[in-house]
């Protein structure tokens, strides 16, 4: 009787170990997730802004097209400027 006790006990502490360090590997992969979203956040802001830099530029050469009277196939043009300036 004392045996099986022993047994179980020592396979409970077993069980206890085992979810212990399984417990440290999720909250390590919580840690690592987090820090990639946060990374992801800032890629993010700053495609963010180049995509507010570039819609500024456009609506800077639409303004300069109207006022200046270019011609049609300046589009292609403008969006090579963008780039460049990217």
């Amino acid at each position: 009787m004392i045996f099986i006790l022993i047994c179980l006990a020592l396979s409970l502490a077993g069980i206890t170990g085992l979810q212990f360090f399984y417990l440290a590997y999720l909250d390590r992969l919580d840690k690592d997730q987090k820090s990639r979203i946060k990374e992801l956040e800032r890629h993010c802001q700053y495609l963010s802004n180049q995509l507010h830099i570039a819609e500024a530029v456009i609506a800077e050469h639409a303004e300069a097209k109207k006022d200046g009277g270019a011609d049609e196939g300046d589009g292609d043009e403008v969006w090579a400027d963008v780039l460049e300036e990217a």
